[in-house]
């Protein structure tokens, strides 16, 4: 699925850089609602788990990927500055352990990642072809953790939990005309997700680490001006 988002945002990206026709123009006042499929992609990085405040050394957590519904909405602020509300259906993660023999998926979470952007759209309002740059604020809130049955039959049950994130966002996007009113879209934001996760176990033992998520988001879709 990574592979084939990427490929899709890259054949888009060549298809319009070539396209030329009708007037895609956004003013002061328009509204642009987007849906596609939307990928989180981690860059994880992490501390080295610690176990009742004693570092294990050479451990680690990676964060796989995940797709979902993904959801923009921009109101143009004037004919070139726009503010953007991203929003998705909740992404489902499972992060796993490593350096502790065989890689141990650890926990089951899902998250949301609403960020607001302001958005530049530098060309002309008489190019089908309208790129866009974007800086804004992210918040990532974590939910429905739970330590998975791989990690309880060999640590035994207890809670999980990880802080919810504030951090930057940066977004490239691209919208295509298709008609007065549809648009087709791609983009991809750069996001900074940090947070703590810690375990408690029935069994009185404490694990914690800090995890720097850091995704790329990728999503295609299509949009209309309104």
């Amino acid at each position: 699925m990574a592979v084939k988002l990427k490929a899709s945002v890259s054949v888009l990206a060549l298809s319009v850089a070539m396209a030329s026709g009708s007037v895609l123009a956004y003013q002061q006042g328009d509204m642009v609602a987007r849906a596609g499929l939307a990928m989180v992609d981690p860059d994880a990085s992490s501390t080295p788990l610690v176990l009742n405040g004693n570092v294990v050394s050479d451990t680690s957590v990676d964060v796989d990927d995940n797709t979902q519904l993904g959801l923009t909405f921009t109101y143009m602020l004037s004919d070139d500055i726009g503010v953007e509300v991203l929003a998705a259906t909740p992404f489902s993660h499972t992060v796993t352990a490593k350096g502790l023999g065989d890689d141990l998926d650890a926990i089951d979470l899902k998250h949301l990642p609403p960020t607001v952007s302001i958005q530049y759209f530098p060309m002309a309002s008489d190019s089908v072809f309208q790129p866009y740059l974007g800086v804004g604020l992210n918040y990532t809130t974590f939910f429905d953790e739970k330590l998975t049955s791989d990690f309880k039959a060999v640590f035994g049950d207890g809670d999980v939990s990880l802080e919810d994130s504030f951090g930057l966002a940066f977004e490239l996007g691209c919208d295509y005309q298709l008609s007065d009113n549809l648009v087709l879209n791609a983009a991809i934001w750069t996001i900074d997700i940090d947070t703590s996760a810690t375990i408690k176990l029935d069994s009185g033992n404490k694990i914690t680490t800090d995890v720097d998520i850091d995704p790329l988001v990728y999503m295609v879709g299509v949009g209309y001006k309104f």
